[in-house]
This record gives structure tokens, sequence and C-alpha cells, in this order.
């Protein structure tokens, strides 16, 4: 019998999927340093992960019992892709079904800095009941989404669900992706009847996107030699009062031009899901007044997971000829 480790779990119908078609499902949290051990002593075919798990060389030379390495999100950065290819193992991914979770957290993060939730959250329950018309007064200097640009960097399946919300706000768009020169969007309004509206955007430089927009929020996976995308030089040419925010990866923000910058008042706010050092992240990130911050949930929710263990599922299935 066909053997499944997923190792970062992976929802029920997900699993019920792989045990129909004749797989066992383990889904024990195996820590790293164990993790060949585990694969190769219960002769694990199919490794599943999300970003917790690292599936470098070591790991795959270790274990030739390996077909299938896959992973429950986007980015596969943390497979050694090429190499688990060269040694003729599938590398499968899915990278449409937490588009629309992700791109509902980047709008929570948008509208929670343009009305300063993330302060007055803090501070209506230790002072709202003393102070209620201080703070109504300080927190009503909030601005409106509709008419505001969104820069959007990778114009990807994510991308294109956050550009698909902000059209529906009335937000001008500029998209930025040297491997996508165009998009078509179609927005259905009315639930699938005959009220969908096709719209064509073309992706422009990324310096018009830092210099026109009102919010930049990024969506491209961690670069190959691990650089920052916006550095202090990038940041700088945003456009001032402006808002950015990352709910991709870790290490594509420098962390510490964008505290600078910050501080400084050239930017307004940042929305930060992502951080350099998880699960430590820099605790002036943390406590910044103009940081509206979440632990890493971009497509985490009841919905994405659904779909994430279900499609991975069929993918693996698909493998084997199911």
């Amino acid at each position: 019998m066909k053997t499944v480790l997923a190792n970062d779990g992976i929802d029920i119908q997900g699993r019920q999927i792989l045990e129909e078609g004749g797989f066992t499902v383990w889904d024990t949290k195996v820590p790293q340093d164990e993790l060949a051990d585990f694969i190769n002593s219960h002769g694990v075919d199919v490794l599943l992960v999300r970003s917790a798990t690292q599936v470098r060389r070591n790991l795959i030379e270790a274990c030739p019992s390996l077909k299938i390495v896959g992973r429950a999100g986007v980015g596969v950065d943390n497979i050694d892709v090429e190499f688990a290819r060269s040694r003729n193992i599938v590398v499968l991914n899915t990278p449409g079904a937490s588009a629309q979770s992700v791109a509902e957290l980047v709008f929570a993060h948008m509208f929670t800095l343009a009305r300063r939730l993330q302060q007055s959250n803090r501070q209506m329950p230790v002072n709202g009941h003393s102070d209620f018309n201080a703070l109504k007064k300080r927190y009503s200097d909030g601005i409106e989404l509709k008419g505001r640009t969104l820069g959007i960097i990778g114009f990807g399946r994510i991308g294109q669900a956050v550009a698909t919300m902000a059209l529906g706000l009335g937000m001008r768009i500029i998209p930025h992706d040297p491997l996508v020169p165009k998009a078509v969007l179609e927005l259905d309004f009315l639930h699938g009847s005959n009220g969908r509206l096709k719209i064509e955007l073309e992706c422009q430089t990324l310096e018009r996107l830092l210099s026109e927009s009102d919010f930049v929020t990024l969506h491209i996976p961690r670069q190959p030699d691990g650089r920052s995308v916006l550095g202090r030089p990038e940041l700088m040419r945003m456009k001032r009062g402006s808002y950015l925010i990352n709910t991709s990866r870790g290490g594509l923000v420098d962390e510490l031009a964008l505290l600078d910058l910050l501080n400084s008042g050239h930017l307004a706010g940042a929305g930060l899901d992502v951080f350099d050092n998880e699960p430590s992240p820099l605790p002036e990130l943390l406590r910044h007044p103009l940081i509206s911050v979440s632990p890493h949930i971009g497509g985490s929710t009841r919905e994405a997971q659904n779909r994430i263990g279900v499609e991975l599922a069929r993918r693996v299935l698909e493998v084997y000829g199911g």
C-alpha cells in the first residue's frame, strides 16, 4: 500500500480522498531532524508539507522511497525542486487554492491601516471608557480606499485576485510582473449570473508603480539569492504617505529600512503577515503603531485549507494514474 506523510497536516477531505485512493495517510508532525528516519522506516512514498518542513537535498538523498513531494500552498522555496526532479521525484503545489484567502487578508490590512484600527483596537480597551471623545477625535482622520491607486508587485493568481477585489472597490490598479505582460480579469458582480465584466490590465514598470501607488502589495516568491525586492532605495521611491502590504514572504522587504521610513514619515503605514525571522519577528515591528500585523495566516482560512487539501490529494492521485 502506498504511504503519505502529511507532515504539516492536511484537511480531512483531502485525507479522505487519499485514503479512498488506496493510500495510508500519516499526519504525525515529525521533527525535521527525525524526518528521514521516519520516511525510511515507514516506506513513505509521498511527503506533503506546508512552509514549516524543509525538503532539502540531504533529506531527498537520504530517502530513496520518495516519489512525490507536495507543497500545500503556492511557493516551493522550502523544497530543492531541481534536485528533487533530478531524482525523478514529482514536485507539486497548489497555486490557486489560497488566492481568495490571501487577497482578503491584504484588504483586511488595508482597511485596518486606512482607518487606523491597529491603533484604536489597542487604545479602546484601555482608555475607551474614560477618554472616548478624545479617541474619537484622534481616529477620525481615516481615508477611503475608493479612488486610491493600488500597486501590485507580482500578477499571478493572488495578485489578480487582489486586483479583482480592488476594482470592485473603485481603486485604480498598477500591476508589475516581468513574467505576465498583461492579464484579463473577470469580475462576477452577481455571483454566476449574467453580471460578468472582463477587464484587461497591462503590467507597468516597477518605477511607475512605486512612484504612483497609494498602497503597494507584494505577491512574489522569495528571491533565489535571498535579496530584498524592496530595499531602502525602492522604499524611498514609494510615494510619500503611502502604505506597504506584505503577505507574501519574509525577506522581500528590508525591515530596518521600513522602520526608518515609517519613523521619518515617508511611509504612512505597513501591513505585515510575514517576517524575516519567523517565528521570532523583530519586536520593533510588532509594537510599531503604524504597522498592522498578523502571524503568517494569509492562506489559513477554513475554506482555503479545504481547497488546498483536496487539490493536493487529487494531484497525487493523478500522478499515480488514479
